[in-house]
Parts: structure tokens; sequence; C-alpha cells
């Protein structure tokens, strides 16, 4: 593990960028970074990768659906399931790429490419995701800005604890550190719903017809070929399996990104190489984290440089990472095991910290302890 901050939950705020000169500094800090990663080609297209990506997942995809047929009416539809969650995992990190215009030079390539991957095969709606991750991207951990940080089972700021100190919510509230794996499970259902929700809404989508035709695919047609395949109970209990490792793998690409990482005010003025630096953090590994992650797990860069190929990630990592020692920036890195405990450390905290007043003050220091 390598991190330049302690290892600790960090709680305090980002300080104020000074106005003036200060601020002009701080701008031209990025665009310093910038150059370098530019003169560096990192931002040039990596285009067999991509079609290499694409091809395996087309492939995969394929053979997942000649297995559930060729199995039939056996429990090893479980392992198909299993492989299912994988694949709609990866091709939801494609459909981010796509998204944050990294596999063509063109806007709307990429527009379509990552509708199509996501509608179709994920089952996540490519018009609400954008609206909700745009705003992420452009304020992380920024308190009543970043969609993230919604309250939904789990709750992230102190804030919104408040409002859930009593009765089964408080409960909640008060073990979300133990509960927090578990709903990690059920993160594919709430994207699926949510997708249906917006669909279903008043909200202006574009190409609402288009999307709605992809999901309807994609959410039925599956459960109809797994119950075709194997009868209802084996079809229907793959089925949980599979909504549930999807969730586990995409909760578990995003959730150690940001969580207990600094939080910023909804009016503190932090200038844009310092916002993305500070409330982020990067998962160290291999290849194996690399494919577990779809490369998120090289945040910071990702946040610096949305359009950078993610297969340009780690080459960009040293680079950055020296960079920000020359400004003096905390540079955070974490192993994937470490990062889930400070994660669930901080949701604890978050929790106990709004326990019921009339608890035992003594025993409520002790589990903050």
């Amino acid at each position: 593990m390598t991190t330049l901050v302690p290892p600790a939950i960090r709680t305090t705020r980002p300080r104020r960028v000074p106005k003036g000169d200060a601020q002009s500094r701080h701008a031209s800090d990025y665009a310093e970074l910038s150059r370098r990663v530019k003169a560096a080609g990192l931002l040039e297209r990596r285009y067999t990768s991509y079609v290499v990506r694409t091809a395996l997942l087309v492939l995969a995809l394929a053979g997942g659906i000649a297995a559930t047929v060729l199995v039939g009416h056996s429990w090893w539809q479980l392992a198909v399931a299993t492989w299912f969650g994988v694949v709609f995992a990866q091709a939801g990190f494609l459909a981010h790429d796509a998204a944050h215009r990294q596999v063509f030079e063109s806007g709307k390539r990429n527009e379509w490419f990552s509708r199509v991957v996501a509608n179709l095969i994920v089952g996540l709606g490519y018009g609400w995701w954008m609206q909700k991750h745009t705003r992420h991207h452009g304020n992380p951990n920024t308190l009543g800005k970043d969609m993230d940080l919604d309250a939904n089972i789990i709750v992230f700021t102190e804030e919104d604890a408040e409002r859930r100190s009593t009765g089964f919510t408080g409960w909640v509230l008060q073990h979300q550190g133990w509960l927090f794996l578990p709903a990690m499970t059920l993160t594919g259902l709430d994207l699926h719903v949510k997708t249906i929700r917006m669909l279903l809404s008043t909200e202006g989508v574009k190409h609402r017809a288009v999307e709605s035709l992809f999901i309807a695919v994609r959410l039925l047609g599956l459960p109809v070929l797994l119950v075709a395949a194997s009868g209802p109970v084996v079809g229907l209990t793959a089925l949980v399996l599979q909504v549930l490792l999807f969730g586990f793998l995409m909760g578990g690409g995003f959730a150690p990104n940001h969580i207990g990482m600094p939080q910023i005010a909804h009016d503190q003025k932090v200038d844009y190489l310092r916002r993305q630096v500070l409330t982020s953090r990067n998962i160290t590994g291999g290849p194996a984290v690399d494919f577990l992650m779809g490369g998120l797990n090289h945040q910071i860069e990702h946040h610096l440089f949305p359009s950078l190929p993610s297969a340009n990630l780690r080459r960009a990592r040293a680079m950055i990472r020296d960079y920000c020692l020359e400004m003096g920036l905390p540079y955070t890195e974490r192993s994937l095991p470490a990062a889930m405990a400070d994660v669930i450390r901080s949701v604890h905290r978050i929790g106990l910290k709004a326990a019921d007043p009339f608890d035992c003050p003594a025993a409520a220091a002790m589990r903050l302890a």
C-alpha cells in the first residue's frame, strides 16, 4: 500500500482557495498538469483496446445465452448466472468509458455506443445515469450537489443522518456499517428501478422511446429466457443471483473511490485540481483489480481527466502522483481491503454519531473509538 495521507478516515474539509492571485495560480496548476499529460500522448484514443473489449463482451454475452439454453433445467444455471453478473458489470464499465467520450472522437458515436450498451446489455438508463454522473464529476463529495451522496439504504452525510435518527430508520442507521456490504448487493436492483422510474416520469429524456425499447428487451428478455430454459424455480433463483452479484460488483467498483474522503460544503470554493484530488481515493493492485473495477481504481486520474482512455490510466498514475507531490497535494492510495475498511468505518461512524440521544454516552463513546 502507498499512501500520502494518514490511513484514518479524514473528516476535515479542504481549505478554501483565497481570491485573486492564488486562484490564478491554482488554475495554472491544473493547466500545467494537463499540458504534461497531453504531451505524453495519454489522451489519445486507444481504439484497439476498445475493439478487443467490445468483441470479448459480445462473445461472453453470446456464450452466456448459449449456456443458458444448453444447461436447461439444472442448478448449474447458477454458474451461468454468475457469469452473467460479471459480464453485465464489465458492460457497465464499458458504457461508462463511452459516456466519458473515451472510445471515439465523435461525441455522438460515444453517446450512442454508451446508450446501446447501458440500456440493452446492462439494463441501466443512459439518460438517467448521465444526469447523475455528470453532477458527480463536476462536484465530487460536495454536499447538496453530488447525487452520489444522496441517502438511500445507507446514509453518507451527517445532515441526512440527523433526519433518520429515530424509529426503524434510526436502527438501520446505527447498524449501517454492518449492513453496508449486504446493501451493496442491491445496487443493481436500485439501478434498474431508477431507470424504469425515470422512463415513466415526465422528465425530459433524450430518445425516450429508444431507451424504453432497449430496457424492455433487456429487463424482460433475460427473465423470459431463464424461465423458458430452466423453469420458474431455477430460472428465477438464477435471476436473483445474477442481479445481486451484478450489484455487488458495480457497487464495489464505485464505493471505495470517494466514501470516507473529505466532503466539501455546498458554498465552499475549491479549485478543480484540488477538488478532484482531495475527494478521490485510488485503489492499488495489479491487472485483477483493474479488471474488477473497470479501471476506476485509478479514480484520481479518471476524475482529473475523464476522457482519458481507461487503458492509459495506469500509465498516467506515476506522472499525476509525482505532480501532486510537487504541489504538496495529498495523493491517497489504499489496497482494496483497506479502502473498504475505511468506507465501512466511515459510514459506521456517521450512523453512530446520530444515535439516540438517550443512549448511554459511555457505550456510544466505546463504539466510536
